[in-house]
């Protein structure tokens, strides 16, 4: 068993090398560099960087911990999620390059109003914070169960502590750090995974062959869910549920879109989405492969689903392999690693956007003298971490269910109206009465919250699933014709 120092000690050695990379991309330290990267950044190293974002520690633990109830059906929404890709590169990153936007919602002013691009602005800043709190809260009880709680110290401290750190290394170079940072964050979480099955596959004595052949693996890998459209998880409501997911929660977010918007030019940002769709859809795949072999293995050794407050956590046991397993101190060391890689490349760019959305689309900054510019900005940033900190807390007492299917699940109520606005805005020419938008938005939300709680008895036997986010769409699209001007 790998000792809570030796983990603690990797950690740190982590974080030394960011810290340097932070001081060499955050030099310059102006709002320029920390918003925009100065719009130079290399489309492949945006391209490669972005799949650690976007698989986060969401991914790298709670993907592998569901294949036990869900087998590879998670892999249906995966394909939906390259067809969104290609959505996102040829209709939304056109718009942004002929807006010049620095702030993705910034168009929404320019095209329907200010309470249309505050609203858009809102409710992006709600699904950030949630989902990177979602991601920061997985991490933070891995953390805690295998290194801090044998030193007796509260979850709350692990939280602080882990958002200090990411909050040290951006607060100067912001997203041109973070261009940097999770390229490295994403090779070390490949490098994970493959070392992770490699080792599991000998300790097994399978070749790579052998398992995707075996009985075994035939248990947990079954992709299409066809049998009956009722359920929540058929194909064809996963496939428009991955697409549309992947159009909010790429297309229509500051987070994902900001480091887009460091590319050069247009073209070189459609190349690397596309690029980076593929990798993505590539290394998901791997992931579900790890999580059937975890099962196998914790199957023949006798291993016990690890718990959490007294109930087995699924998406703690890639973590007790890993680092109680017996796999051997490779395993343990990339393991840890491709954690912290996981966690922080998505934390980091989570905390930079919501600092940039916060300052042009709340703050407007633009609009204050250039000399407090720099220290607003640097104020935010402090507040987006206290902020996180708190919502992370929250989640150890109330979240209850898969972190990745409950992310899933929140986005289809708070990246409704972000699609509903946005899709507007570009498929009409419809000018609106503004300052009823807040309105239809929130009717949207309640509207499909009712929707989702529906005993699927009702309505005979179907069950709701991702199919919840097109419809909050759907349903703001109809509330912003109702209010267009006549």
């Amino acid at each position: 068993m790998i000792s809570p120092e030796f983990i603690l000690a990797l950690i740190v050695g982590y974080f030394l090398v960011l810290f340097t990379i932070a001081r060499f991309t955050g030099k310059e330290d102006s709002n320029e560099v920390f918003f925009k990267a100065n719009r130079n950044a290399p489309w492949y190293l945006v391209a490669f960087g972005m799949v650690g974002t976007s698989l986060s520690g969401v991914t790298f633990i709670s993907v592998p911990g569901w294949v036990a109830d869900s087998q590879f059906s998670y892999f249906q929404v995966v394909l939906g999620y390259l067809a969104g890709y290609f959505v996102v590169a040829s209709i939304l990153m056109p718009v942004y390059y002929k807006n010049n936007v620095t702030s993705i919602y910034e168009y929404l002013n320019t095209r329907l109003g200010v309470q249309s691009h505050r609203a858009g602005a809102f409710f992006f800043f709600v699904s950030r914070v949630l989902g990177a709190s979602f991601r920061l809260f997985l991490v933070a009880i891995v953390l805690q169960q295998f290194i801090f709680d044998a030193w007796q110290v509260p979850f709350e401290i692990t939280v602080i502590l882990s958002i200090v750190l990411i909050w040290i290394y951006t607060q100067k170079g912001g997203i041109k750090t973070i261009v940097w940072t999770d390229t490295l964050q994403t090779l070390l979480m490949i490098v994970a995974v493959v070392l992770s099955i490699g080792y599991i596959l000998t300790a097994l004595d399978w070749s790579l062959l052998e398992f995707l052949q075996s009985n075994e693996l035939k248990s947990y890998s079954d992709v299409f869910v066809t049998d009956s459209f009722l359920t929540r998880n058929h194909f064809i409501k996963s496939f428009i549920g991955g697409a549309f997911i992947t159009i909010c929660m790429t297309g229509l977010d500051q987070d994902m879109m900001q480091k887009n918007l460091t590319c050069k030019n247009l073209k070189e940002a459609q190349k690397n989405m596309k690029v980076f769709s593929f990798v993505l859809t590539f290394v998901t795949g791997l992931f579900l492969l790890l999580g059937a072999l975890l099962f196998i293995y914790a199957d023949q050794q006798g291993i016990s689903m690890p718990l959490m407050d007294g109930k087995p956590k699924t998406d703690l046991l890639f973590p007790k392999i890993a680092l109680e397993g017996n796999l051997g101190i490779a395993v343990a060391i990339t393991f840890i690693l491709g954690l912290i890689a996981a966690a922080y490349s998505s934390a980091d760019s989570a905390l930079t956007s919501l600092t940039t959305s916060f300052c042009i689309d709340f703050l407007e900054i633009e609009k204050k003298a250039v000399g407090s510019q720099k220290r607003i900005r640097k104020i935010t940033h402090v507040g987006m971490s206290l902020l996180l900190i708190v919502v992370v807390i929250i989640f150890k007492h109330v979240l209850d269910r898969n972190v990745i299917d409950g992310l899933l699940t929140v986005a289809g109520y708070t990246y409704g109206p972000l699609l509903g606005l946005f899709s507007f805005s570009i498929f009409t020419s419809y000018a609106i009465k503004d300052r009823y938008v807040w309105f239809v938005l929130f009717a949207a939300v309640g509207i499909t919250t009712l929707i989702g709680n529906i005993n699927p008895e009702l309505i005979g036997g179907y069950q709701l699933g991702y199919e919840l986010l097109p419809l909050n769409g759907l349903l703001t699209f109809i509330g912003l014709v109702l209010i267009r001007s006549k």
